[in-house]
């Protein structure tokens, strides 16, 4: 496909086997934009060390990405629907160029938390992106594929943000490889104005003669759809990213008794772990949602395995490491299908705003979630409870919220079908 061809005018139901130079180029920066959000769990013993940060504060320099990433969600997926995906992706991940190389140099906690929350919206767009080109030009099965191989993208800079990054840090620092990562993902975006097919002119944002305006988020936001999914958002999926990101490396050093080398091993472990599901889901995709098994309804069947071992590893404490960790990753990753079916609920015009409006859920669930647990490690610990006690007990109200969200996706989908039911019988 010619670099200069309009992206919006491209056939319908293009096939994922077509579109893999686009695919790689969003994903080249997509895998540097998950590496620097899950850095911090392999540099929070230095973090700690190094700068003297509480629990506390590590959970809010680890949240000001995620924070920064929510503000934009909103804003970000009318410009997706408005400008198109290359023109957004290049603008702001140019402002995630600049936070890397702030962080590189900041020298105090205030300059790193505004540093980190220029990242998240820098990065904000990395994802969405491809997302909503996939949404207008993929058929629904290759939505789905693409989708969870971007995140198997992803999984590998997750990867990259363990042992790759502790073996580096004795020769760079952490100020250099944040350097180094600046530099990569500039790199990376003129991947993106090469091989990413140029938008077309500006959407109008008026309503034609006889055309009714856009509905925009309220339509979103009042869909059944999407207030279903909304907590397994909020809790599950940002509670997965929040673990994943940060809060498994404390476990391993502060529960499980392991050194910070041992904790990046088992970090790569559980990184791995995703990368070979996410995998797998692209594989399983076309032939899940033949069996109409993709999206909220395969995610009702699987979440007591997803609880059940979330509150064994509380249970085990100490005797829980990264290879539970990775088991609890790899059953909780089924929310990840949430997120392109949602997309499909909506028209191609609204397909940005539907992606950002639950990427939004998710981020703010993240944010709140990574501050919250090390807040309440925090309040614990000033009661006298040991660390690792402050953890399980932190943990297990963790997994009491995300049972509760995937109780209302299960009754939301339970009362829909009764409605659909009585709906057929009355007919």
């Amino acid at each position: 496909m010619s670099a200069q061809a309009d992206v919006r005018s491209a056939p319908a139901g293009l096939g994922l086997q077509r579109a893999w130079p686009i695919f790689l180029a969003f994903a080249a920066v997509y895998f540097f934009s998950a590496l620097v959000r899950a850095v911090t769990a392999t540099l929070a013993p230095v973090f700690s060390t190094e700068l003297g940060l509480a629990a506390g504060q590590l959970g809010l320099l680890a949240g000001a990405y995620f924070l920064g990433f929510a503000l934009m969600q909103l804003p970000l997926g009318s410009a997706l629907d408005l400008f198109g995906p290359r023109r957004v992706l290049l603008a702001f991940v140019s402002v995630a160029v600049l936070g890397c190389a702030a962080f590189a140099v900041a020298r105090h906690l205030a300059d790193l938390l505004l540093a980190r929350l220029l990242i998240g919206v820098g990065v904000s767009a990395c994802l969405m992106a491809p997302l909503t080109c996939f949404r207008h030009h993929l058929a629904p099965a290759a939505q789905l594929q693409a989708n969870s191989w971007m995140l198997m993208t992803g999984a590998f800079g997750m990867l990259a943000s363990t042992l790759p990054v502790q073996w580096l840090l004795p020769h760079f620092g952490w100020r250099g490889l944040f350097v180094a990562v600046a530099v990569c993902m500039a790199l990376a975006m003129l991947g993106v104005a090469w091989r990413v097919p140029r938008d077309a002119a500006p959407a109008p944002t008026q309503a034609g003669a006889g055309q009714p305006a856009s509905p925009g988020y309220r339509a979103v936001f009042a869909h059944p759809a999407f207030r279903r999914v909304a907590p397994l958002g909020f809790f599950a999926y940002g509670g997965m990213v929040a673990m994943q990101t940060l809060w498994i490396g404390p476990w391993l050093t502060q529960v499980a008794g392991h050194s910070a080398d041992q904790a990046a091993r088992g970090l790569f472990i559980v990184n791995l772990a995703m990368l070979a599901v996410f995998f797998a889901w692209g594989l399983a995709m076309p032939r899940l949602t033949r069996a109409g098994l993709a999206g909220d309804r395969l995610i009702a069947r699987t979440w007591p395995l997803c609880i059940g071992l979330l509150l064994w590893i509380v249970w085990r404490g100490p005797q829980a490491g990264a290879a539970w960790w990775a088991l609890w990753c790899v059953c909780t990753s089924v929310v990840s299908l949430a997120q392109p079916a949602l997309a499909q609920q909506f028209p191609a015009a609204l397909a940005g705003r539907a992606l950002s409006a639950f990427n939004l859920v998710i981020f703010a669930g993240v944010f709140v979630l990574q501050w919250g647990i090390g807040l309440g490690i925090d309040a614990l610990r000033a009661t006298g409870l040991a660390s690792a006690q402050a953890h399980r007990v932190v943990f297990a109200a963790f997994a009491l919220a995300c049972a509760l969200s995937f109780l209302w996706l299960h009754w939301c989908l339970w009362r829909g079908g009764r409605a659909s039911a009585g709906c057929a019988a009355r007919s």
